[in-house]
């Protein structure tokens, strides 16, 4: 039983799947009936298990020991989740939960800290109801655990909840706390748990996420002395009493008459899963004083505190608001070069579910950030959704040893002016330049579009930009894929495109931003302006007369011009 208590806990961090390391699900007396075993993944390389039983460690050290939080909740809850998936399927390659010794300068809780068991969805929440009819729900505020100590009214500790036996002495910070009474209006001895938590304004869950609540507070616990100002940010929800009143209605009363009136306000009674929705919706979608990362579920009857275990007890359980973030494993990095030479490192992902969307692919931005993170297949990475609906990369979770060597384009190569002809190396950057070409940016060209081109060029019938100027039905029909009907039409097409504006001509071979300051004019006015020129036009400052001086003085660019004005498009004429 010893070692049970020392495994390493978490609370709401995924503490269920550490303990089902060493324990089977049966014998952790679990409040939500045990699902069926997901499929085993492939098996991991010895390089992946080491890497993330390294990073877990190195998480639990930061959480545990000084408070930090290395990642959020729903990232760790998946990473443990993964580790105790490839344990069930490969027990022979994946270790067991390890023990972690208590450092020096730590104190025992009175109360050890239980952390909380998740449940997964309504379904489970329902059940675990329907077996209880004193239930209550309150938010799971998102802070820093505490445990405060009273004797007579007097505060004589307070501890960080380290592995939920032993902790940090905080008592020196917590006196600095206005949230936290020195002295009682009773002379009697509690032990209370709760949660010191960043104060906030209006605070919409749904809208800010936890917004760096809990690592300012963390940070501001670790300074030497804190200001008046820097304590007034610092609130205190008190979660339980472990030997208070045995009856919540009358817990509650109690804890509200000695100074923790928020514990009151927010926690309710609750028999059904479709109230146990309602409030989890609403304190997730409405202006709450501090973060939130879910709901607790708690039965008001339960065993003294002398009973009490740093584990996941049955009376009380976590319903968690959906992750905003997912962890990821990169099975390749693609880099694309845009129509501007721009190149874009695009991670493709073994397909993870966030939020109710598949997301297969994310970039990592610019190639600087990539060759700052170093990401390469294997690695996991972290990732959201920006705006509920364009994947994007937060940060690398661990990374997969040895590095594999990757081939990248030399970034030197590529540039605005580069890759107006089909060559090699320019295959990526020449598409990319028909593709806006025939955009709505530029010509406009109804019904044609990547897929067109590629035909084309793949036929050998478009090598330069303009070629397909001069192609008619019959060249057309050579492409695969373009009957006698759809070459008629895309004949008529871009044939039309001749008598497309000046200004969308422009556009159309990729004429800097700042063009428009120079109209109306003619291709002869336009190509005769030097920089200073340009740089005296509106708008247009020293760095873009630059790039539109070398546009109109580049070699390709003026023969594709010449052409042009033999086909008689207006505005190149001379």
């Amino acid at each position: 039983m010893r070692l049970h208590r020392l495994l390493v806990t978490r609370q709401c961090r995924g503490l269920s799947l550490l303990l089902l390391f060493l324990f089977p699900l049966a014998a952790l007396a679990a409040p939500a009936a045990p699902a069926a075993a997901a499929p085993c993944p492939p098996p991991p390389s010895s390089s992946a298990v080491e890497a993330l039983v390294a990073r877990l460690a190195e998480w639990d050290e930061a959480y545990y020991r000084r408070g930090e939080s290395r990642v959020s909740d729903a990232i760790y809850d998946q990473a443990r989740a993964r580790l105790a998936s490839w344990h069930r399927c490969f027990p022979e390659r994946v270790p067991e939960a390890t023990v972690m010794s208590h450092p020096a300068g730590e104190v025992d809780h009175p109360v050890p800290q239980t952390g909380l068991a998740k449940l997964t969805d309504v379904e489970a929440v329902a059940r675990w109801l329907s077996r209880r009819h004193d239930a209550w729900i309150q938010p799971k505020v998102d802070g820093v655990a505490v445990t405060l100590v009273y004797r007579r009214g007097e505060l004589v500790a307070a501890i960080s909840r380290g592995d939920g036996e032993r902790g940090q002495d905080w008592t020196a910070q917590a006196r600095r706390l206005p949230s936290v009474p020195e002295r009682l209006p009773e002379a009697l001895d509690a032990v209370l748990q709760g949660e010191l938590y960043r104060r906030l304004e209006g605070h919409v869950q749904a809208e800010a996420g936890d917004g760096g609540a809990r690592a300012e507070v963390v940070g501001l616990l670790a300074r030497g002395r804190l200001s008046d100002a820097e304590a007034a940010r610092i609130g205190l929800f008190v979660w339980d009493w472990p030997d208070g009143p045995a009856d919540m209605a009358t817990r509650l009363r109690r804890l509200a008459a000695l100074g923790f009136a928020d514990t009151a306000t927010y926690t309710h009674p609750v028999a059904e899963s479709a109230e146990a929705v309602r409030r989890r919706r609403a304190w997730l979608r409405s202006p709450l004083p501090f973060a939130t990362d879910g709901v607790v579920l708690r039965q008001a009857s339960r065993p003294s505190g002398e009973a009490w275990q740093a584990a996941p007890p049955a009376w009380a359980v976590a319903w968690k608001h959906p992750p905003r973030e997912a962890l990821a494993e990169v099975r390749g990095v693609e880099f694309r070069i845009g129509r501007t030479g721009r190149v874009t490192p695009l991670l493709h992902l073994v397909p993870v579910a966030l939020e109710g969307r598949t997301l297969r692919r994310v970039t990592a931005g610019s190639l600087s950030r990539w060759r700052e993170l170093d990401i390469r297949p294997g690695d996991h990475v972290i990732v959201a959704l920006a705006g509920l609906t364009i994947p994007r990369l937060e940060a690398v979770a661990w990374r997969e040893t040895p590095r594999r060597p990757l081939r990248m384009p030399e970034p030197e190569a590529y540039h605005a002016l580069s890759c107006l002809r089909l060559m090699a190396g320019c295959e990526a950057q020449f598409f990319e330049r028909l593709a806006w070409l025939s955009g709505s940016e530029a010509l406009d060209l109804a019904g044609v579009g990547p897929g067109t081109w590629r035909s084309l060029v793949e036929a050998g019938l478009v090598t330069g930009l303009l070629e397909w100027l001069a192609l008619d039905e019959r060249a057309l029909r050579r492409a695969h894929g373009i009957g006698e009907r759809r070459a008629r039409t895309l004949a008529a097409t871009f044939a039309a495109a001749r008598a497309a504006p000046f200004a969308d001509w422009l556009q159309a071979l990729g004429a800097p931003p700042g063009v428009q300051a120079g109209l109306p004019a003619d291709w002869a006015t336009l190509s005769g302006h030097a920089r200073r020129d340009w740089a005296a036009l509106p708008g247009v400052g020293p760095g873009r007369a630059e790039a539109l001086a070398a546009f109109f003085a580049d070699p390709e660019i003026r023969r594709l011009a010449e052409q042009l004005a033999a086909l008689g498009v207006a505005g190149f004429g001379r």
